[in-house]
């Protein structure tokens, strides 16, 4: 089976491929002999009902430096290709947003991957709390007295933006805390969305587990072990990758959500558990395949496509 395949994404040359999930995704689907175009985001239109995209074909080599050759630009009628990989990074913004609703025009004609509708109507932080008992305690508010009250509850708390992204403006606040105030002076200037507090989970020293769902199914994990003096563990600033195994409970966590995310078409997904706990689904641009698979785990990448041409072969 040759696909044709467009890649919504960050331009290819500003990636890093060590760590993305998109690329990896791209050389699976060029060692399986699929076309492959490249285009970002801004360079998605609607016109007249039709989704096009200026786009490129694409040529991808796992080649730190020399990884991409792009060919002569062409506007690509998306209706009429196979299948569209969304990876752009966040933040989930109006400009996200509209791209969903562009591509939901033509899916599942062309299957978009993930689902643009379920994309749009899960933001990460929110969609998880569907899940309360398989959560830390946690609060989405913007209201001081709310907040104030969480803390006297549970004392050491996490404060993160709604629509944050890669461990950006992620804080720690203590049950006495002399910061706490000036800090939601600067949340209440800088967001115009509530927040994200939630119970301070200490065993974060031990990692904030990333577990890949592929077709609501548990497919692989790493550990995300913060750096000394921080409590965020994601790659990007500075936490360092372990392999790992599932535990009873965590394969609990996905098999409890597992079907949910199938039923709503989100072929690839990475949660975040921390000792047990489960704190977000990632549903727009999740990340972990290429470390898994440095580790000596599975090629992911491989079991996505498996879906991604199962899916098509049924349609």
């Amino acid at each position: 089976m040759t696909l044709t395949v467009a890649i919504q994404m960050d331009h290819i040359r500003s990636i890093k491929i060590a760590g993305d999930t998109g690329f990896a995704l791209l050389l699976e689907a060029q060692r399986r002999g699929h076309r492959v175009f490249h285009y970002t985001p801004d360079r998605l239109s609607l016109r007249d009902g039709a989704v096009t995209a200026m786009a490129e074909p694409i040529e991808a080599r796992d080649v730190e430096g020399d990884h991409f050759t792009l060919g002569e630009t062409e506007r690509v009628d998306l209706s009429t290709v196979d299948v569209v990989l969304m990876r752009q990074d966040p933040p989930f913004d109006l400009a996200y947003i509209t791209a969903t609703h562009f591509l939901e025009r033509i899916h599942p004609k062309t299957l978009v991957v993930n689902d643009p509708t379920h994309v749009r109507n899960a933001p990460e932080k929110i969609f998880v709390t569907l899940f309360p008992h398989l959560m830390p305690p946690t609060l989405i508010s913007r209201d001081k007295a709310e907040i104030e009250e969480f803390r006297r509850e549970h004392g050491e708390v996490v404060m993160k933006p709604l629509y944050g992204h890669g461990g950006a403006s992620v804080f720690k606040i203590g049950r006495e805390d002399p910061n706490f105030g000036s800090l939601y002076d600067l949340f209440a200037a800088t967001f115009r969305e509530p927040w994200v507090i939630q119970r301070f989970l200490p065993r974060v020293t031990e990692g904030d587990k990333r577990i890949i769902l592929i077709d609501g199914e548990a497919a692989g994990a790493v550990n995300r072990v913060p750096a000394a003096n921080d409590i965020r563990s994601n790659m990007v600033r500075g936490g360092a990758a372990k392999p790992t195994d599932l535990s009873p409970r965590e394969r609990e966590i996905c098999e409890t959500i597992g079907p949910e995310l199938k039923r709503m078409g989100l072929i690839l997904v990475g949660i975040d558990v921390i000792d047990g706990n489960l704190t977000e689904i990632n549903v727009t641009a999740p990340t972990g395949l290429r470390a898994i698979k440095r580790l000596g785990g599975p090629d992911l990448s491989v079991k996505v496509w498996d879906v991604i041409e199962s899916k098509i072969g049924r349609a």
